[in-house]
């Protein structure tokens, strides 16, 4: 299995993530990065509540030339849920093409571009038909009819989610990538909660994280279902039913998929991570390799990732996902929630 990485301008540990990727470089075939000033799924890597880091962009570009010359593909993300007024207009084209002319000035030619929107797709063929254009996960497309809606827009998917433990499914959608010259891939380690009802509030809420930051929010509203759900011990279960992939499941998935994803441009360890889903093998709290993990929510108590049952992956690929009916889970949980 290949892995597509998300880019961190800060250090970890005194290692650069340049020095990470170096060290990975054969199971890593692409790193995914935002642009400094346009909005992405995540939130800014150099604006910190109004104070800017101006060294980020000079920092970002000489980054991704190292990891260029390493032989390693480019993934600009233009994810963001939302880009308001501007999301239809020549001038966001022209703002795009930029960037893409820059980066390309800077010997760090753009190998794909991942987006959430059907216009910046329209906007990259546009530009240059030979950059892969990639559906972003928040898409959410799971369905054949999803991907047909799009082909002429996308070359390459990221499937929702919330079917990365149906099997049968990811062949159907193998299956027809195959036929139409398309490519399918899939994210590893989201902590997201399976079939958020947040989901579409949250994205858009990170699209306009700018304005949001220097606006006078309402006080004590959480933002996020998740956090809120899992206060509550009798819920935790649930954390068990998402859709995250166990390292050691990796190979399960090498037959249906082209590559994994794996979330790191938030983590605090993304070379934990890395090691954890390259070596397919983790020994600790399995909440750490996730974003958002939950660790601090679940303290003292860890997921012993070494404690999971044998038939873990047949049991939870195979199931009808109708968790109120079924207490698989919650028996697994007794066995991995360990104080740690």
């Amino acid at each position: 299995m290949k892995f597509s990485v998300g880019y961190q301008l800060r250090e970890e540990n005194e290692s650069t993530f340049v020095s990470i990727v170096d060290k990975y470089k054969e199971s890593i075939c692409e790193v995914y990065f935002p642009w400094v000033n346009i909005p992405s799924g995540r939130g800014s890597i150099s604006d910190q509540c109004g104070y800017i880091d101006w060294s980020a962009q000079n920092q970002l570009v000489a980054d991704l030339k190292e990891i260029k010359k390493m032989g390693i593909k480019l993934n600009l993300l233009l994810n963001g849920n939302c880009y308001g007024a501007k999301s239809m207009s020549e001038a966001f084209y022209n703002e795009i093409s930029s960037v893409l002319d820059y980066l390309s000035y800077e010997d760090c030619d753009v190998d794909i571009v991942t987006t959430t929107s059907p216009a910046v797709a329209f906007m990259i063929k546009r530009y240059s038909p030979d950059i892969d254009v990639r559906a972003s996960v928040n898409m959410r497309i799971g369905t054949v009819k999803g991907m047909e809606y799009t082909k002429h827009l996308f070359d390459s998917y990221y499937i929702n989610r919330d079917f990365n433990r149906d099997m049968e499914r990811i062949k159907q959608l193998k299956a027809w990538a195959d036929d139409n010259g398309k490519k399918i891939y899939i994210l590893a380690n989201s902590g997201c909660m399976r079939e958020c009802s947040f989901q579409t509030f949250h994205d858009n809420m990170v699209a306009h994280n700018e304005e949001i930051m220097h606006t006078n929010n309402i006080k004590n509203f959480v933002p996020y279902a998740c956090w809120n759900y899992i206060k509550s011990q009798e819920n935790w279960v649930s954390i068990l039913q998402n859709t995250w992939i166990r390292p050691e499941d990796v190979q399960n998935y090498e037959p249906y998929v082209d590559m994994m994803k794996l979330a790191t441009r938030m983590h605090t360890l993304p070379s934990m991570v890395i090691k954890a889903y390259v070596n397919q093998e983790y020994h600790g709290n399995l909440l750490d390799l996730f974003e958002p993990g939950y660790g601090p929510a679940l303290a003292p108590y860890v997921m012993a990732n070494d404690m999971f049952p044998e038939d873990w992956f047949e049991r939870t690929t195979a199931c009808d996902k109708q968790c109120d009916k079924c207490n698989y889970c919650q028996s697994v949980l007794e066995k991995v929630l360990i104080e740690g």
